[in-house]
């Protein structure tokens, strides 16, 4: 595949070197296309050196072959990390003063922007009205991380890692060719991941195997579909995500809170993290000592049943809300019975135990709808149930 790889005059442009080896050792054709002031941060040089292609930043260069129009006729994607601030407006304007916004004017292919920059200019109202614009245009505007910025600051405005990066232009091309790489644009998704824990005291906990990894592969992909994703994580001890905030909680009472909260603005609703049904009657302050009298009754409540709460109080018309059934058994009659209990859209049912789903990198499921339909996806990468599951979410959407 041909990408062209635009990198804005941002700090961080030297993960883009990483990202450039990833894409390359995966066997795409990169070239690099930076701004003019991109190249004080990272040198001609070490891109060329890195791509095996030429390096341009004006469209006076190599004016012969026309650059400035066939390199976006003939791409199959274009990134762009870091988009900077003043990318981004020059971008939402129309502008085409140096090649990379001479190239974004010509695609016709996928485009995806990472942003990159302080707090304050992320959260900015023109920036916001510039990320609108080229959603609306249908490119796929990444959301930025939150952590570490340049100096001592902190914050939303941090470029995802390179490895994120790399697995949302994966996505995004084996999709283009399809025409449905943002088939999510535009739309605000909220997905649960992990397994809540609920506490005995101060050092234990009952809690269950999910990894979150199942969640996470459901978040990126809808982030690499144009989605604004919203990620409740329990427990989970992975990368962020590219373009998702993540939210973090441990119980299930905090998983209900933050998952209600964020439903009102929310689309669809992916709840693939494991909830306790139950947790102790009541948490001791200090660490429960054993004794020779044996352990002390453990007693269980109840926990909110999350998934049948959002399916019955929707508060957004043609909200569609996605449960998930871990069972053993028989695994399809008990599924039936869940999903017309909880009263959501589509279940995903797989098998669990003997190393099946938890803590795996595949998964094997069906998806039931609540009008009889099945689908059934044989064992293979969580990505790939992940992208099942967008695409039967995407057409009740329409």
């Amino acid at each position: 595949m041909r990408v062209i790889l635009g990198v804005g005059a941002g700090i961080a442009a030297y993960k883009s070197c990483e990202l450039l080896r990833l894409l390359t050792e995966a066997g795409h054709q990169v070239r690099v296309v930076p701004t003019p002031d991109a190249l004080r941060f990272v040198g001609e040089a070490t891109w060329a050196a890195l791509s095996g292609e030429p390096v341009s930043s004006g469209v006076w260069d190599d004016v012969q072959n026309v650059p400035h129009v066939r390199l976006g006729q003939t791409a199959d994607l274009v990134f762009v990390a870091p988009a900077t601030a003043d990318l981004l407006a020059r971008a939402a304007a129309g502008r085409s003063d140096d090649l990379l916004t001479a190239v974004l004017l010509t695609a016709r292919c996928p485009v995806v922007f990472a942003p990159a920059m302080h707090t304050e200019m992320w959260q900015h109202p023109a920036t916001h009205a510039n990320v609108a614009t080229l959603r609306e245009r249908g490119a796929i505007v990444l959301e930025p991380a939150t952590g570490r910025l340049t100096g001592a600051d902190s914050g939303p405005g941090r470029l995802p890692e390179p490895t994120e990066l790399f697995g949302v232009a994966v996505r995004v091309l084996a999709r283009g060719a399809e025409g449905l790489a943002a088939d999510l644009s535009g739309r605000r998704v909220l997905v649960s991941a992990g397994g809540t824990r609920e506490e005995l005291d101060p050092v234990r906990f009952i809690g269950n195997w999910s990894s979150g990894r199942q969640g996470y592969a459901i978040a990126r992909a809808a982030a690499a579909r144009g989605a604004k994703v919203t990620l409740v994580a329990a427990n989970v001890a992975l990368d962020d995500p590219a373009g998702a905030q993540v939210v973090r909680v441990t119980s299930a009472l905090e998983m209900r809170e933050a998952v209600i909260a964020a439903a009102a603005e929310a689309d669809a609703v992916v709840m693939a993290a494991a909830v306790a049904d139950y947790r102790p009657e009541t948490r001791s302050d200090s660490k429960i000592k054993k004794s020779d009298a044996g352990p002390p009754p453990l007693r269980l409540v109840q926990n909110p049943d999350i998934l049948r709460e959002l399916s019955s109080n929707r508060t957004r018309p043609g909200q569609v809300i996605v449960g998930f059934g871990a069972e053993t058994g028989d695994v399809l009659a008990n599924g039936r019975a869940k999903l017309a209990a909880k009263g959501c859209d589509l279940l995903v049912v797989n098998q669990v135990g003997g190393g099946l789903a938890f803590g795996t990198s595949d998964n094997e499921a069906v998806v039931l709808a609540a009008g009889g339909g099945e689908t059934r996806v044989p064992r293979g990468p969580k990505e790939v149930l992940a992208e099942v599951i967008w695409d039967l979410v995407a057409s009740r959407l329409d």
